[in-house]
């Protein structure tokens, strides 16, 4: 007995329907695409529960005679082309005769159509026809599919939630939207419209349509071409970005592919103009010879093969340069101002900045240091009135609301002991000096308890904790503007200044997001964010978790968010992008805990709150943040691992000056 023999029909379309239809996205994919070959004006797509109950289809395209109806069902029937030349120059967007034939073997599937006349209803369950027979039916084709992977339940399980498998359908419906903008499309999943595009052949109005309004108005058109391509399309200006590379559609005679040189191209064109991390929206339509494409590839066509590819990925990073360097890239100042006033709070650390530290070093509180003197040597004459000059400002405690500031108590000039030599240490003079003043303006080493006699009333929650793997430092200067030397009893020590505040800011705020409160500040103009539907879905499956931190997004229209109030530990003026960076979190982490969404937030507000390189402190700035440093849990590293200080011991400084060295030799030992 043979043991090879050929499938049956159904079970091969089953196998088939495998690669072609993985999930209800892949149905809507290949049902828009029959109507756009058919010539539609318009696409009206219709889904319940993400597709799996049921997807229709209608189109006023040409229409199916009632003789091809059946023989549309079987596999490998097509009307797109005829023979093995024509399979290397496809203009339509399908050619395999495939996708209908595999849709029917996993579902229930109707089929409506007229070509203008009498109509056609088909009835196909499960790849079998179990009706045929005329209907009144307009011109164009109306399929619907029902009971989707009915017959096989073990493909259901492979499925993502029914929020994922809408936000699939949405975003094919936008990127073919995007394709072909002569034609109307609308998908209404529910009940509720998702989409609609008007079909008047204008992109930039169905780019505002996807992404809003706003968006669009930040996308400048593209226009180039050579001897083999055409390029054309809009990208977004560098001020408006996103997180990944998912906002950038590019499409191939009409056909949405993924191409990874060619987006790379593109935002190659940028050069240095984005950010690390960041990707512009754009949409990009590429019209070439089909014969130096070859589509047929991957089972769902959305990979291709391009002929002169290299010459292809130079034109478009060349069109995209061009175009940015025509545009005066200088944000508007009135644009970017916030729109937005909150009302003000009492929290020094929602209000000052670093620099504001020297500020609070008044005339009237004490003196503000420039710069650092040496301490003079005391006279043998003492003084009663106050410490001594040289004592520096004692810093202030950090407190639960955030670092504070440091304070200094008011002193008047006195004159110094002078003491010329060690026996004149034990004068009576200068002990009762010593006496009187050894805690009264004492500055104590940085990070070390000051000692319970000094402050007898202090309580334990205001006083330092005991750092003792920190080093006592000494602060000594600046260089460049950012980074700060300073001495302790084992060497010298270089601390970056940036690094050292964002540790500092991260230990506060991962505390400050982590007791979330009611304590938010309200805007008089409220905030409106714009995202397309594919977002809008995602978004509402994580409410909860920007809830978490205090960010509380209203639904405000189809595709709008709307926010009345935000957390007070909130850089003022960077509201908006503060916001938006979070959602990105949100959009690319689908699957982000609380947890690892809290830290990523307390890390991001930590490094946007810390000095920059080439920022100048003078020494009450750089103390305090030495003193803050002290503190922290972990004054060793900032919240993305750099160090934050490094150690030259005095061997080692000895060794760069080459003061440790071989003993000299005897002139015996040169033999002399």
């Amino acid at each position: 007995m043979a043991k090879i023999h050929e499938l049956a029909s159904v079970l091969a379309d089953q196998i088939a329907a495998g690669e072609v239809v993985e999930r209800p996205a892949s149905v809507v994919k290949e049902l828009v695409e029959n109507a756009i070959d058919a010539h539609s004006t318009q696409i009206d797509i219709t889904v319940e529960e993400a597709g799996l109950k049921r997807i229709s289809v209608v189109d006023d395209g040409d229409g199916i005679a009632d003789d091809d109806t059946e023989m549309a069902f079987k596999r490998h029937a097509t009307s797109k082309i005829t023979d093995r030349r024509d399979l290397f120059k496809v203009q339509s967007l399908g050619f395999r005769g495939e996708a209908l034939p595999s849709i029917a073997s996993v579902a229930d599937v109707t089929l409506t159509t007229s070509t203008g006349g009498v109509g056609t209803l088909i009835h196909n369950v499960g790849g079998h026809i179990v009706a045929h027979e005329p209907a009144a039916a307009r011109k164009g084709t109306d399929i619907t599919v029902t009971d989707l992977f009915g017959n096989v339940p073990a493909r259901l399980k492979y499925l993502k939630s029914p929020t994922t498998e809408l936000s699939k359908i949405t975003d094919i419906v936008n990127r073919i939207a995007l394709s072909y903008p002569d034609i109307a499309f609308s998908l209404v999943h529910n009940g509720r419209e998702l989409t609609r595009t008007s079909g008047r052949g204008d992109l930039q109005q169905v780019i505002a349509g996807i992404y809003g309004v706003q968006s669009a108005r930040k996308m400048v058109a593209i226009a180039g071409e050579n001897s083999d391509f055409k390029v054309t399309g809009y990208v977004s200006l560098p001020e408006l970005t996103r997180a990944s590379r998912q906002y950038i559609s590019i499409l191939l005679n009409g056909r949405y592919i993924y191409n990874y040189q060619l987006s790379k191209a593109l935002v190659a064109g940028y050069g240095s103009k984005l950010m690390v991390g960041r990707y512009p929206l754009a949409v990009l339509a590429i019209t070439m010879d089909p014969l130096l494409v070859d589509v047929n590839v991957h089972p769902t066509k959305q990979e291709v093969r391009i002929s002169q590819e290299p010459e292809l990925t130079q034109l478009i990073q060349k069109t995209v340069f061009d175009r940015l360097a025509q545009e005066n890239l200088i944000p508007d100042v009135f644009n970017e101002l916030p729109q937005t006033k909150s009302h003000e709070r009492a929290s020094d650390q929602l209000t000052m900045a670093l620099n504001d530290a020297s500020q609070k070093y008044t005339p009237t509180t004490g003196p503000t240091l420039t710069h650092r003197e040496p301490a003079p040597l005391p006279t043998a004459t003492p003084t009663s009135q106050s410490a001594p000059a040289t004592a520096q400002p004692t810093p202030s405690v950090p407190t639960a609301a955030g670092p504070a500031p440091l304070s200094t108590p008011a002193t008047s000039p006195v004159e110094p002991v002078m003491v010329q030599k060690e026996a004149e240490l034990n004068l009576p003079l200068v002990q009762q000096f010593d006496a009187k003043y050894q805690h009264e303006g004492k500055v104590w080493a940085l990070g070390a308890p000051a000692p319970e006699s000094a402050a007898p009333a202090k309580t334990a929650a205001t006083s330092l904790p005991t750092t003792p793997r920190f080093p006592q430092l000494r602060y000594l200067g600046q260089v460049h503007g950012t980074y700060l030397l300073a001495e302790a009893d084992d060497g010298l020590y270089l601390i970056d200044q940036h690094a050292a505040q964002e540790r500092v800011n991260y230990e506060f705020y991962r505390q400050a997001i982590g007791e979330v409160s009611d304590d938010e500040q309200k805007l008089l103009v409220p905030i409106v964010l714009d995202y397309p539907t594919t977002d809008v879905l995602a978004l509402n499956d994580h409410l909860d978790t920007l809830a978490s931190v205090g960010l509380n997004l209203e639904s405000f229209g189809p595709n709008s968010f709307i926010v009345h109030e935000h957390p007070t530990w909130f850089k003022a003026g960077q509201e908006t992008d503060t916001i938006k960076e979070m959602i990105d979190w949100v959009l690319r982490d689908g699957k982000l805990t609380v947890a690892a969404f809290r830290e990523k937030t307390a890390i991001m507000m930590s490094c946007k709150r810390a000095i920059k390189a080439n920022h100048h402190l003078d020494d009450q700035q750089a103390r305090a943040l030495l003193v803050k440093l002290a503190t922290a849990e972990n004054p060793f590293n900032c919240p993305h691992g750099r160090p934050v200080l490094v150690h030259l011991t005095d061997q080692d400084l000895e060794r760069l000056f080459k003061r440790i060295q071989d003993p000299h030799h005897s002139g015996d030992d040169w033999g002399e």
